[in-house]
């Protein structure tokens, strides 16, 4: 039976059902992996925006990687806590539309953000001298925001497509909103056939980012073979991004092979969980790859942990250690008794210049 879609005003999210055991365990570990996401991604912000030897475009560019790794978290985190706690997991119609727009804005923001910075090791490794003529503050920028809006229009397009459909179902086999998983809810298969299409397009787009960040780096790697200091300016930055690029690629296609092909035949919950890796893998482990393995960042980390704990350790012996303490008191009161000295030898040439 055809129903309008004004009809579906939530959806219920049937991925839930597979965690009836074990939601507070669940709840715990995913509330230790948010907030140190947050404190990683934030902590590397801060470090990268305090700092200005830091401000220069690989770094500009790793702090957009974390402010979008926050952004995609957000969308997902807060109302996967909250519906493990809640009896009833369901979402609003809009709701369900909007975190399909952020989390799909947030997985082609970082290809792209992944695509530019693989340009710009291309750039410093290949061509050093015009690094800097090329990669102009306003290119830097105008970079910046390809990475940001273009992903935010392009989704919003399949989104847009996706809001005009009829549905006839509102269950979703997942813990979140998913595009695709909307899309097949449609009442007519013949309603679908543009935002397939546009579907296409888009996986075509951002595979072709794919293409050229692997195109570059085996570029860069044939390189980096004929110089000792290309090597190491290579392993020091170009491995980072490869790990990040393996671990997001990973997710996206086995999710991509599973979800819209149905190579996979396994369990739901474990699919699932892979669906949720996107958001879990990536987020969690790039700030660590790139906090320790970029020499500048690690040492700028290194030198605040430890200058905050040398200072606190110093105070703490000052007051702890009785014979510095003891020194202390000591020279306060030599000060006291040598500014009391000195106000009487002032009172006593004050009045023998009065009395003469």
């Amino acid at each position: 039976m055809r129903t309008n879609i004004s009809v579906i005003t939530t959806f219920s999210l049937s991925g839930f059902n597979e965690l009836t055991n074990l939601r507070v365990i669940v709840f715990v570990l995913t509330l230790l992996c948010y907030c140190f996401i947050l404190f990683a991604n934030i902590a590397l912000i801060m470090t990268i925006a305090f700092d200005k030897t830091l401000h220069e475009p690989m770094y500009i560019f790793l702090c957009g990687f974390c402010l979008n790794a926050l952004s995609g978290t957000m969308g997902f985190y807060p109302k996967f806590l909250s519906d493990l706690l809640s009896p009833v997991q369901v979402i609003s119609y809009a709701g369900c539309l909007l975190q399909a727009w952020v989390l799909y804005s947030f997985i082609c923001s970082d290809i792209a953000i992944l695509t530019i910075m693989a340009y710009d090791r291309y750039l410093a490794i290949c061509r050093p001298l015009e690094y800097h003529n090329i990669l102009s503050k306003r290119r830097l920028w105008g970079l910046m925001c390809y990475s940001c809006v273009t992903p935010f229009c392009v989704v919003g397009v399949n989104i847009l497509l996706t809001s005009r459909l009829r549905l006839c179902s509102s269950v979703i086999t997942k813990f979140f909103c998913v595009n695709w998983i909307i899309v097949k809810l449609a009442c007519s298969p013949s309603d679908t056939v543009i935002n397939n299409i546009v579907a296409n397009i888009t996986i075509i787009l951002y595979v072709s980012h794919c293409l050229f960040i692997m195109w570059s780096y085996l570029y860069l790697s044939k390189m980096c073979l004929n110089s000792i200091e290309n090597k190491a300016k290579f392993l020091n930055t170009c491995v980072p991004h490869l790990v990040s690029l393996l671990t997001f690629l990973f997710s996206i296609l086995f999710d991509i092979m599973s979800m819209r092909l149905g190579l996979f035949r396994i369990p739901q919950n474990l699919l699932n969980f892979f669906a949720i890796e996107v958001l879990l893998f990536p987020p969690l482990i790039n700030p660590l790859i790139y906090g320790f393995k970029l020499t500048k960042v690690r040492r700028r980390i290194i030198s605040l942990v430890t200058f905050k704990a040398k200072s606190r350790d110093s105070v703490a012996l000052f007051y702890q250690h009785p014979r510095l303490h003891e020194k202390k008191k000591e020279a306060d009161s030599s000060v006291v008794q040598y500014m009391r000295a000195n106000k009487r030898l002032l009172l006593f040439h004050h009045r023998t210049r009065h009395q003469g």
